[in-house]
């Protein structure tokens, strides 16, 4: 859905939504912000906190300057300003999950300034949906810790495992239109995050999550007023936190209401926002520069080194495998969507090329027909991932040779696969104990077909009666005789000479 066909029709006309998103994303390290706790998911409550963490008097901190690399970096896979020089604030306010009494964030001099993504809204058509969306800024901060509530309603416990781990804040532009803008740009920053390695990406553990500022208006007028919903972990919530929080905001409107500037909770069993609090502005947090912290002053040395560490992009990737490789548009978006899927096929299309002793290109079509359909397939079937493929890639690539090579045929490396997803086995030992070779004898496949066309003398005399769609019917009749092993082509000559005589 473009941005030019999404609105939202009231009793008194159409209305038009604009969306920006602060997201929240973990940075990729063993350490935290400011201290050397550990940062790994799942530990026992409160056993990754150091003094600094606890706020214990006296403790100072000290950057962790593996975060502000993964955050440099992240600026520059999304072709950003990066600032040589940046300040952390104090962002003061008093909760029981955060000890200190105040955040250390970045206000007034982010580490990142203004960048871009550029989104897709249909992959079978990138060129005519593509958009971009500007970034305001990243700037690095430490998290708070995570409170739990008994369901006693007079008892809370704090976790303090969270309290000091360094978060990238992205905050993007209000260029957005639609739920489905928002779940592009969602999903294309997470597999921006996911190539560069500077955060997992796993929303479902709240290593990332997105914060949606929603506002209504009619189409061409100012900015409505906006409110923001908290902490969302899905791509499919994000997308359904705007569609009900637009449609909220245009019912009240059209009641005669005004929209008040909030903080919002989004509850996934209802479909539905709450309010939480009043907005708070700027000065109602009392920034100011953190006394204990020296302003960061990065060298070129340091940029350059960061720069040189960045992978190939997902965009270039896809530019590549379609003008390169000459895949489809859809294929290219669909195998570079995902860091895995791409560093997986990658993996298979050297070792295919390898064993088949032919170039990339040559070999590229044929491998990413197998991993979308056979293996995507098989993989959907038995419940695994990609990660967990009990098929490697270089199997996979030796059952491709076996194709390419003639040795079996296409119907018969699908029950070589199928075999191998049971048994674990090799596919070249599979056909050898099975005995599944191709043969291209033409004297048995002489025979076979001669069967055939005995067996089925009224078609024979449909098909040279004109009726030449029969022939797949002979030919498809022969392979069965032949059990699958018959070498198609051989197959194909044989019939049209038979028929023809």
């Amino acid at each position: 859905m473009t941005e030019s066909t999404y609105r939202i029709q009231g009793a008194t006309g159409e209305w038009e939504v604009v969306i920006g998103l602060e997201v929240h994303a973990q940075v990729t390290s063993n350490a935290k912000l400011f201290s050397g706790a550990a940062t790994a998911f799942g530990a026992e409550p409160n056993t990754q906190v150091s003094l600094v963490d606890a706020a214990m008097p006296g403790m100072l901190p000290v950057p962790n300057m593996e975060c502000i690399r993964q955050a440099v970096r992240t600026g520059m896979a999304i072709d950003a300003q990066i600032n040589k020089w940046s300040r952390f604030d104090r962002k003061n306010y008093f909760y029981a999950d955060l000890p200190q009494g105040y955040q250390i964030s970045q206000l007034y001099h982010p580490i990142v300034g203004e960048g871009q993504i550029e989104i897709v809204l249909d992959e079978k058509n990138p060129d005519a949906s593509k958009k971009v969306i500007g970034v305001e800024r990243i700037h690095v901060e430490q998290d708070a810790g995570k409170l739990m509530h008994d369901q006693h309603p007079t008892s809370s416990y704090v976790d303090l495992n969270r309290s000091g781990v360094a978060l990238m804040e992205i905050v993007s532009k209000p260029d957005m239109r639609s739920p489905a803008e928002a779940g592009a740009y969602l999903s294309k920053l997470r597999t921006i995050l996911r190539y560069v390695g500077s955060c997992d990406g796993n929303m479902d553990q709240g290593s990332m999550r997105a914060d949606v500022n929603v506002s209504v208006r009619r189409p061409g007028e100012e900015f409505g007023t906006r409110t923001e919903t908290k902490n969302v972990n899905s791509v499919r919530f994000v997308m359904a936190v705007v569609e009900h929080e637009a449609s909220r905001q245009v019912d009240v409107l059209e009641a005669g209401g005004k929209i008040v500037q909030e903080t919002r909770l989004y509850d996934p069993d209802r479909n539905e926002t709450r309010s939480m609090r009043s907005k708070e502005d700027a000065h109602d947090y009392r920034y100011f520069p953190d006394p204990d912290l020296l302003p960061l002053e990065l060298d070129d040395a340091f940029l350059e080194a960061c720069r040189q560490s960045l992978p190939e992009l997902p965009d270039a990737k896809l530019r590549r495998y379609a003008q390169d490789l000459g895949l489809s548009a859809y294929n290219a978006a669909t195998l570079t969507a995902d860091a895995d899927t791409a560093r997986w096929f990658e993996a298979l299309l050297a070792e295919a090329a390898r064993i088949q002793k032919k170039s990339e290109g040559d070999v590229a079509k044929a491998s990413a027909n197998w991993l979308l359909s056979e293996l995507y397939g098989a993989l959907n079937r038995i419940g695994k991932s990609l990660e967990d493929s009990p098929v490697s890639p270089e199997e996979g690539a030796e059952l491709l040779a076996l194709v390419a090579d003639g040795t079996i045929s296409g119907t018969i490396a699908k029950q070589v696969f199928e075999i191998m997803l049971e048994t674990g086995e090799k596919p070249g030992k599979i056909v050898e104990d099975k005995g599944l070779k191709q043969t291209s004898d033409t004297g048995a496949i002489e025979a076979a077909v001669a069967d055939v066309l005995a067996k089925n003398g009224d078609k024979v005399e449909q098909y040279r009666g004109g009726k030449e769609a029969l022939f797949g019917f002979f030919v498809g009749q022969t392979m069965k005789a032949m059990q699958g092993k018959a070498n198609p082509q051989v197959v194909n000559e044989m019939v049209k000479k038979a028929l023809s005589a």
